[in-house]
Parts: C-alpha cells; sequence; structure tokens
C-alpha cells in the first residue's frame, strides 16, 4: 500500500511560488484564454448514421475542424443554401463499422485544438426534442428503443410520455454526470397521469417492470432545479430481458480508475462467489492465488472466504469496486482460524485489515480544490500485503463500508489475491494553480501551446505490489516544433512531471501523442502507458462549484502558430556540467513579449534530486537571469538530472491584437467604399431628375440598385465598427495569473576529483 511518508507533489509548487506575486483583486482571471468546447447538440449518434451537430464554447476563434477520437467518426462545416458555412454547426457522420462507445470530441481554433466533450456513439434510435416539453400537456412522446438528447432549463422538468404493455421490463437511464454534464438528474416515472411511481436521485438507472398497459411518463429535473445549456442528459429507453443484468449507457471513468486493471488481469475474473456466504459458518472456501468476482448485494452484505495458507508466504490482496465505477467503500478483513473442538466455537485472530488506497499526492480537501489539485489518484478500493505468519486456514470478509442502506445489483467487486507482481500504473494533468487571495481554479487545460511556452504535466505513480524504482518519463508522437522531457520519478517517491515546449517559431500543427514510462522491474524494462486527466467544466473558483475530473481518451497536442508565450525563460546552453560538491550557475534568456504587474516574480527549482533548492527572484525588467545550485547542499550525486525553473507571473494579457489591425483596415476599405457610393447616389439621384419621361423607369431602377448597396456598404461598415470595437475591447490590456515554465536543462554532475 502506498503510504502517507513516500508522498510528494509538484501540485503545490505554484501556490508557493504566487505569494511572491502581486496582490490580487478579487475574481482575478486564472490562467492565458484556451479554447475550451462547452456543448455539443446531439450529444451523440447511431451507429452508420450522419447527424448535423451544433457547439458552443469559450475562445473559440477562427473555428476550423471537428475532429473526434476515432477515425470512424468524421464531421465537417454545414453550409448553407447558398453555400456559405454556418458557424459552429457541423454534419458528422459515423461509419457503419464504429464501435459503440464514448469518444472524444475537440475543434480546431485559432489558439489550438479545444478542451473535449464526450461523443455517445450507440446502436438506439437517437432523438432530439423539437419543442418545449416541459408540462404534461406539451411531453414529448418516445418510443421504445431510443435515446433523447435533452437540456434542462433553469426551475423545470422535462416530460416525455411512452407506450407499454403489462409485464415489460423497461430500463430508464438518464446519462448526465457520466458524459461531462453539470446535472445531477432525477428521474421518475409516472403513470398516464403524472402521479410518481419510481424515482432515482443518485444518478443510477430505472429497471422499471409495466404494472399494466397504457401510457406512461418520464419526468427529468435536476436535483436542486438548477439548469442552463452545461445541464444536458442522454434519456435512454429500451426493453431488455428479465433475469439479465441492468446495461446502462457507457459513462466516463473517474481519475483514480487509472490505477486499475493490473497488467496481464483478464477482462473477466476466473471464479466467483457462490451465495449464501454470508457469515463465517458458510464461507466459501477458494485456493490461493485468486480471482473472484461479487457483489455488495443486497443492503449490509458482507462476503466471507476461507483458505489454506503457510507461515512466511506473502501475498497482495487489491479490490476494484469504486474503480469500477460504483459508489461502494469496500472493506476487508483477514482473520487466522483456530478450529474449536468438540463443537467449541472457533478461535479467531485478527491478521490484516485494509481499507482505502491512500492518495500517492496531497488533493484537494473534501472534493474542493482548496489546498491541493481536484484529481484525486486515490481510492476508497483496496491493495495491501498479507504476510502469513502462522499456518493454517485463513477468513477472509469483505463488505461495503457504507452498504446498509445500498441494496444495488450492479455494486460488484472483483477480488484479487496472487504473488507479488511489482508494476505501476500512471495518470497525469495540467499542473494545478493556487492563488494567494483565495481563489481556487480548477480549468479544463487542453495541450495547446502558443509559441515559446512550455506546459508543465503533474505524473502520478500507483506503485503495486513493492515496486519502489525510478520511472523514466517520455512524451511521443508530437508535432513539428513542439518537443517533451520527462522530469523522472525517483525511487521511493510517487510524483514528477513531464514539460512539453513549442518553440517561439512553431507552425500550426496537431498530433496525437502518448504519455510513456520506462522503468526496469526484475532487471527487465518495461514501458507502460500513462492516462491524461482534465476537469469536465472550467471552473475559475471552485468556491462555489464542485469540480468534475475524469480520464481523457487520448492525449492531443496542438500548437497555435500564430498566438505567442508572454514570457520564454530558456536556458542558455540545454546541458550544464559540474563537479559534484560545487556550485552551479544557470544563465537564463528572457524573451518578453507582454507587460506584468510587478517587476519580478518567484521562481522555484523542480526535477528529480533538486525539490529543496531554495527559490529564487528573476527581474521581469531584465533580459537575462542565473539559478545557482549548491550541489552540496542538495547531495547530488554523479549522474545526469533534467531540471526545470516554474513559477507565477501576472501577465497584462492583451488579446488578439492583430485582430485590430485586420478589423481597422477593413473598416478603412469599407469606410471609403460608402464615401464613393453617397457620391454615386447623388450622382444617379440628379440623374433621375433630370431623365426624360421614356427613361424614367430605367432611372427608378438605377436609383433602387445604388441605394441597395448603398445599404449593403452601410450595414457592412457598421458591422466592421462594432467587430474593431470588439477586438480593441478584447485587446486592452487584463491582469491574468498563469504558471511560468521554464525550458528542462540537462544538469550533468561527474564524481568529484580526487587530490
Amino acid at each position: 500500500m502506498v503510504t502517507l511518508s513516500k508522498q510528494i507533489s509538484f501540485c503545490a509548487v505554484a501556490g508557493i511560488l504566487l505569494l511572491g506575486m502581486a496582490p490580487l483583486a478579487n475574481g482575478q482571471s486564472v490562467g492565458l484564454p484556451a479554447p475550451r468546447l462547452l456543448t455539443t447538440m446531439p450529444m451523440g449518434a447511431k451507429v452508420g448514421t450522419e447527424v448535423e451537430v451544433a457547439i458552443t464554447g469559450e475562445h473559440l476563434e477562427d473555428v476550423g475542424e471537428l475532429m473526434f477520437s476515432h477515425p470512424g467518426i468524421k464531421a465537417k462545416q454545414k453550409s448553407d443554401a447558398k453555400g456559405n458555412l454556418v458557424p459552429n454547426q457541423y454534419v458528422v457522420k459515423v461509419a457503419p463499422d464504429c464501435p459503440a462507445g464514448l469518444y472524444e470530441t475537440r475543434v480546431m481554433t485559432r489558439l489550438g485544438v479545444s478542451s473535449s466533450r464526450i461523443f455517445s456513439v450507440g446502436t438506439l434510435t437517437e432523438l432530439v426534442p423539437s419543442k418545449a416539453n416541459t408540462s404534461l400537456q406539451s411531453a414529448m412522446e418516445l418510443p421504445l428503443d431510443c435515446v433523447c438528447n435533452g437540456t434542462i432549463s433553469e426551475r423545470s422538468i422535462d416530460y416525455y410520455t411512452f407506450q407499454a404493455k403489462k409485464g415489460q421490463r423497461l430500463i430508464i437511464d438518464c446519462a448526465s454526470r457520466g458524459i461531462d454534464s453539470k446535472l445531477n438528474a432525477t428521474v421518475i416515472v409516472a403513470d398516464g397521469l403524472g402521479r410518481d411511481l419510481l424515482v432515482e436521485r443518485r444518478g443510477g438507472a430505472l429497471d422499471f417492470l409495466v404494472p399494466g398497459d397504457g401510457k406512461y411518463v418520464i419526468k427529468i429535473h435536476e436535483l436542486t432545479f438548477k439548469g442552463g445549456n452545461a445541464f444536458y442528459y442522454r434519456l435512454g429507453l429500451w426493453e431488455q430481458k428479465t433475469g439479465t443484468p441492468v446495461v446502462r449507457q457507457p459513462l466516463t471513468s473517474t481519475v483514480n480508475s487509472f490505477s486499475w486493471p493490473p497488467t496481464g488481469l483478464g477482462d473477466q475474473a476466473k471464479g466467483a462467489e457462490t451465495e449464501p456466504n454470508n457469515d463465517g459458518a458458510h464461507a466459501m472456501r477458494i485456493a490461493l492465488p485468486c480471482d473472484i468476482s461479487g457483489r455488495f448485494y443486497p443492503a449490509a452484505d458482507v462476503d466471507f472466504f476461507e483458505f489454506e495458507a503457510k507461515k512466511g508466504e506473502q501475498w497482495w490482496i487489491e479490490v476494484a469496486s469504486e474503480r469500477l465505477g460504483n459508489a461502494t467503500d469496500p472493506s476487508i478483513l483477514v482473520q487466522h482460524v483456530t478450529r474449536g473442538e468438540k463443537g467449541a466455537p472457533d478461535k479467531l485472530n485478527d491478521v490484516l485489515e485494509l481499507v482505502d488506497i491512500i492518495s500517492p499526492v496531497k488533493v484537494s480537501s473534501n472534493g474542493y480544490a482548496y489546498d491541493g489539485p481536484p484529481f484525486n489518484p486515490g481510492s476508497s478500493d483496496i491493495i495491501g500485503k498479507l504476510l502469513i505468519k502462522e499456518d493454517g486456514i485463513h477468513r477472509l470478509q469483505i463488505t461495503d463500508l457504507f452498504g446498509g442502506t445500498r441494496s444495488e445489483k450492479g455494486n460488484i467487486y472483483r477480488l484479487v489475491i496472487r504473488k507479488a507482481e511489482p508494476d505501476f500504473a500512471l495518470v497525469a494533468w495540467a499542473m494545478h494553480m493556487e492563488l494567494r487571495n483565495g481563489d481556487r481554479n480548477a480549468l479544463s487545460k487542453p495541450i495547446a501551446l502558443r509559441g515559446g511556452s512550455t506546459i508543465a504535466l503533474e505524473v502520478v505513480a500507483f506503485r503495486r505490489d513493492g515496486f519502489d524504482g525510478e520511472i523514466e518519463l517520455a512524451m511521443e508522437g508530437l508535432p513539428p516544433g513542439v518537443t517533451a522531457q520527462g522530469l523522472k520519478i525517483p525511487s521511493g517517491k510517487s510524483s514528477g512531471m513531464v514539460l512539453v515546449s513549442a518553440r517561439t517559431d512553431a507552425p500550426k500543427g496537431f498530433s496525437g501523442a502518448s504519455i510513456v514510462a520506462r522503468a526496469m522491474i526484475a532487471n527487465k524494462e518495461v514501458r507502460r502507458p500513462c492516462r491524461l486527466a482534465s476537469v469536465a467544466w472550467p471552473i475559475p473558483d471552485s468556491w462555489g462549484e464542485i469540480p468534475s475530473p475524469r480520464l481523457l481518451a487520448d492525449v492531443p497536442v496542438s500548437v497555435s502558430g500564430v498566438d505567442l508565450a508572454p514570457l520564454t525563460l530558456t536556458p542558455k546552453t540545454p546541458m550544464m556540467e559540474a563537479k559534484m560538491g560545487e556550485k552551479l550557475a544557470i544563465p537564463l534568456i528572457h524573451q518578453s513579449r507582454s507587460d506584468f504587474s510587478g517587476d519580478k516574480i518567484q521562481m522555484k527549482v523542480v526535477g528529480a534530486g533538486f525539490e529543496n533548492a531554495p527559490g529564487f527572484e528573476i527581474s521581469l525588467k531584465a533580459n537575462s537571469s542565473q539559478a545557482v545550485l549548491d550541489l552540496a547542499a542538495l547531495k547530488i550525486q554523479p549522474g545526469d538530472y533534467h531540471v526545470s525553473f516554474i513559477g507565477g507571473a501576472v501577465v497584462k494579457y492583451r488579446h488578439n491584437p492583430e485582430l485590430i489591425t485586420s478589423a481597422e483596415a477593413t473598416t478603412k476599405k469599407l469606410d471609403l467604399e460608402v464615401k464613393s457610393l453617397e457620391k454615386e447616389v447623388i450622382k444617379v439621384a440628379n440623374d433621375a431628375k433630370s431623365a426624360p419621361m421614356a427613361k424614367k423607369e430605367q432611372m427608378a431602377t438605377a436609383v433602387a440598385v445604388v441605394n441597395a448597396r448603398m445599404k449593403a456598404a452601410s450595414n457592412a461598415l457598421n458591422a466592421s465598427k462594432e467587430q474593431l470595437k470588439r477586438a480593441t475591447d478584447a485587446a486592452l490590456p487584463r491582469d491574468i495569473a498563469d504558471i511560468v515554465v521554464s525550458e528542462p536543462v540537462l544538469i550533468r554532475v561527474k564524481p568529484m576529483v580526487k587530490k
């Protein structure tokens, strides 16, 4: 089990460094503008069909291609009857051989690739309400075997009706939080008059046995009656055979599920619990190693297993349940059993008790980003070592700690007991910022690079079965002009970094990348992938809203090609050498492209072995600075080390000032055109007045034509002036707090020369 003593996190670096920044006003903007896709409507499509999709988002400028994480889903911008592109609307086509499931949707913009939204591909008929259905009288009728894409309005209820026959088993499943929605759905099945029959308030599916022929009603509302574009859902209604497990719509994976399954474990357990096994007298006999599936059902269920083991044996026990998407909290107690003689009760000695998997790094408290990032790689599942101290029978009991009131057939678990198989799993996320004035942000941060920028990804390792070695990090499949450097996870630690940098002249580009790790296990190099996590919605200040992080299906990387970083910090040379015990001065080159609030920022050294180096200041008015590292004080041993320097600054950011120049040129051109047309209007009007009667009709037509041209030009001029005003307002300097990351430098430490 990962222990607190081994916890280390780079996530607090930004919070520490920003203490040196100028005081920030309430409501301080956090993070430079990033393109974010917020909604798609509809949120899915049926295999082999075509559907029109409308999108919304923030900082979606110069919107281009709508992309998906599966090649079987293609999109093209919608055109109107005249062939003009319709803003923010696409025609999406799903190939007949595209597997059903969840996929990421993103759009290319001026600033690069956007954050993602879930797009569901299924086999049922897809519907969208054609009008408001916020009353029983305006309810939308649904056929069986369909999915309806809807959005809840504030303080309202959506109504649907369907026809059913007595004895039918119907599943009513409302997907919301698991498809990036903010909706905490309450779903009600009612009779034809709207009287409630069955209610689900916890995000589960309704398993409805139809009591009689006739019409039934489905009502959906947000738990606290919130609403808006962010509160969307996919309502599924289908018939299912009696006696079969409830099948739900696919949902996204929580961040902590990155650590499951262990490498090489099959999709299905090799065995299953056999009921009754709810007390010691009926414990199910098993042989080690084992891989068993079970259920925390009914409420307060406790499952017992017994096995033989010999003194000195070591076994690793792992349980997955929460990481399978269930609201469960497994607990295990292992006891040594001494059989009672002549009917006497068995004697039980506690050997091991296992509960939660503690997060390898410090995370935010109570689900909020108050004192750390909102990403929690820990779990209420279980992993731990069982050391057998005495020969004989051992009894294992497993239960859901909070299952006393839960009676969910779907609350399954998987129990694996194995010999040690040392390994690791990885998850990464964009570095979190914590500001001095109390703002706490949880922003969706696409890897959309500005020229000359470096983005820091924190990487967290889940160590399994005693693996304690160092882990080398890397990134592959990057677009042209982009490089990445891993700051390794040292032996015994749980956190490292990957730094992704774009050259100042990097061209606009995009690629699907991958984060990978290498380590030596049993004298053999192993390679493991790293999942990327993000929050579903950008939350500038999570005092008022709980972030909702999840795992992404891929690792997209893009470069703007037009926008540049406000400040680029580059080591003068990519590699520095020093002897063990020396002080090393690393020159840094500053390339500033913006004004800042304050004239200096506090920097921190990051990289394996260098975290304890004292912080230092750099001047924002200077073109260079240096970081001095005392290798003796840091006790750095000979070897190669990659380090970087991280701080926080408040930049006076001007958004897309180039648009002002373009808008000014357009406005000037249109202004000249309008002035020219004004003269032409006067001339044609005078000609019409003096024209002979035979040409009056012809001249009237000419007047109408030139007046129409004048009106069109005037409208275009007014629109251009409005665009110029918007561009000017947007480009006004705004104080935005952001993380500043230098490009990495390789430090080669050589052995001390003996005299």
